[in-house]
């Protein structure tokens, strides 16, 4: 077959990638909220999402290093090799890593056939060869999944070559983009019925009452694909919304919490070794391995609940980056939560507190943030607070580690997100509460971050504890109240007195007091109520807290 007109298929290639992306990011809620298989979380759509902006980052960073040169200029070969790449870096949980495996197998027809034109042949090949590389990639494959939609679907379009004209060789980019569009429309509408018979195939599909997420996304990739060659006249697939409470079926990953991704890449002249060769030591770690690449580049991933020993496998034989580490049991809390109430918004910008008790948390998620428990001594440790940066659905996020001695943490973990991450100077849960309602979801992460940070410089800390122990300069015994206004010890002794001093320092120069009750308070709403000034407003709250009685902010 003769060369197509670089014009007309490379520039093509970007705007499919790019209706693509718009179909996945239109039902990515949906898609996440069917995830049952292999682990019942919520990130399907999200990790599909991923891969392909990836992809088009990667044309659009291309593009703009490539000076003179166009898309047109550079070549099916380096552009096709590079995407395939992007999609394997930028891969994220089963469906990602499996959907990088659909582009790659893609990638390699493509490549294996320079200067033929890129007609309903070609595209039949190319899905052919992206099944049967994303059956290669799983140890074992699942029937009723995206395997299988992908299977069927490159079946239909192969059979109904017949039944379409041959793309003539100087047809029109019009032309182009109708043939592709009719063999592509044919593939959706085999994908559909394959996506509906999965539960047959899957019985965990059927016991929850929902269809394989990765292919149904999967089917609206495509149906964007379509959409994208024929502009206006798109093509719409049937809405699958999974039930409002789930049966939450058994799967192998239930015993393992953290979903870690990660690449790695050859440092020196030495090769990695295959895939196989790893496959049985992360194994030894964790469930759900895949790895997939080439002798420079892997993909890595792994459900377990030592990523750092995960990591370290490969520490000797290449460099690791892109690590995402995906809070499991968080995801089941969350999905379940988002099918009992309204869909959240993705927001640009999302926070993540950290905090120390139900009451504490239920006030961050009033101000819409998302928390992560820090557990009684608020001392997560860095993959955790990974895990809960990934768990927010914004494209940035500020973290609130709400404690000195997690700074550092979520500092180590911001620096590991692909995210745009900010961490902001709180110290303290109730100061990062009153500072949160500087922040807005529409700015950005840096914006958020900044706000916030100023808004702390005028709220003013305290806190009243019992003495775990006694003083060493005979000042308390073990037991009484002491009191602290920022990290000085102001008062101590019997627990009205000692609150009332906080109170009293704090309240000078101040128009609002926020009171938070933990566990075990010695003092009722009503006897805080009596030692604070009239003229001050006062807020009262149950935190929930075990490590203060009372935490206190003052603005």
């Amino acid at each position: 077959m003769p060369q197509s007109n670089s014009s007309s298929s490379l520039l093509r290639f970007r705007a499919i990638l790019g209706g693509a992306l718009l179909a996945l990011e239109e039902r990515r809620s949906e898609i996440n909220d069917l995830n049952v298989f292999p682990v019942a979380d919520g990130d399907t759509g999200d990790n599909m999402v991923l891969t392909i902006e990836g992809c088009l980052a990667e044309l659009d960073r291309l593009a703009e290093e490539s000076g003179e040169r166009s898309l047109d200029e550079i070549g099916r070969e380096e552009i096709v090799d590079l995407v395939a790449r992007a999609a394997l870096l930028s891969a994220r949980g089963n469906s990602g890593v499996i959907l990088s495996q659909l582009i790659r197998g893609a990638a390699e027809e493509l490549i294996s056939r320079p200067g033929v034109l890129v007609d309903p042949v070609l595209i039949a090949l190319a899905m052919q060869r992206a099944a049967e590389r994303a059956y290669a990639s799983v140890r074992e494959p699942a029937e009723g999944t995206i395997l299988t939609v992908m299977a069927d679907m490159a079946t239909a379009v192969t059979a109904a070559l017949e039944q379409i004209a041959p793309m003539p060789a100087d047809a029109t980019p019009d032309q182009q983009n109708a043939r592709i569009a009719e063999l592509l429309e044919i593939a959706v509408i085999a994908g559909e019925e394959s996506v509906r018979r999965g539960p047959e195939l899957l019985p965990v599909l059927k016991a929850a009452g929902v269809v394989d997420s990765g292919g149904y996304g999967v089917v609206v990739l495509f149906a964007g694909c379509v959409t994208a060659l024929r502009g206006e006249q798109g093509l719409s697939v049937a809405h699958h919304v999974a039930p409002a409470r789930s049966s939450e079926p058994q799967h192998e990953s239930s015993t393992f919490r953290f979903c870690t991704n990660f690449a790695v890449t050859a440092t020196t002249a030495d090769r990695l070794a295959t895939s196989e060769q790893y496959i049985a030591q992360l194994e030894e770690l964790g469930d759900s391995v895949l790895v997939v690449g080439d002798q420079v580049t892997l993909r890595v991933h792994v459900h377990t609940d030592e990523p750092a020993a995960a990591t370290a496998l490969f520490a000797e034989v290449g460099q690791v980056s892109r690590l995402d580490v995906a809070d499991m049991s968080a995801q089941i809390a969350d999905r379940e939560e988002r099918l009992a109430s309204e869909p959240a918004v993705r927001s640009r910008c999302g926070t993540l507190a950290i905090v120390a008790g139900d009451g504490i948390a239920q006030l961050y998620r009033s101000l819409g943030a998302h928390v992560l428990d820090g557990g009684e001594t608020l001392n997560p440790s860095t993959y955790e607070i990974l895990a809960g940066i990934h768990s927010v659905p914004a494209d940035e996020v500020v973290v609130l580690p709400n404690s000195r001695n997690v700074f550092m943490a979520a500092q180590a973990a911001a620096e590991m997100s692909e995210r745009t991450v900010h961490v902001a100077q709180s110290s303290e849960m109730q100061a990062g509460l009153a500072a949160l309602v500087a922040s807005r979801p529409e700015r950005s992460a840096a914006e958020n971050a900044a706000e916030i940070d100023a808004l702390l410089v005028h709220v003013r800390s305290g806190s009243v504890a019992r003495a775990a122990r006694a003083d060493g300069e005979g000042r308390f015994a073990e037991g009484d109240a002491v009191g602290y206004v920022g990290e000085e010890l102001v008062a101590w002794g019997e627990p009205e007195a000692t609150l009332g001093a906080v109170i009293e320092a704090l309240a000078q120069g101040s128009e609002l007091l926020t009171v938070i009750a933990g566990v075990g308070a010695p003092i009722d709403q009503a006897g805080v109520r009596s030692l604070a000034p009239a003229a001050l407003e006062l807020e009262q709250h149950e935190g929930g807290q075990l490590s203060r009685w009372w935490l206190l902010s003052a603005e």
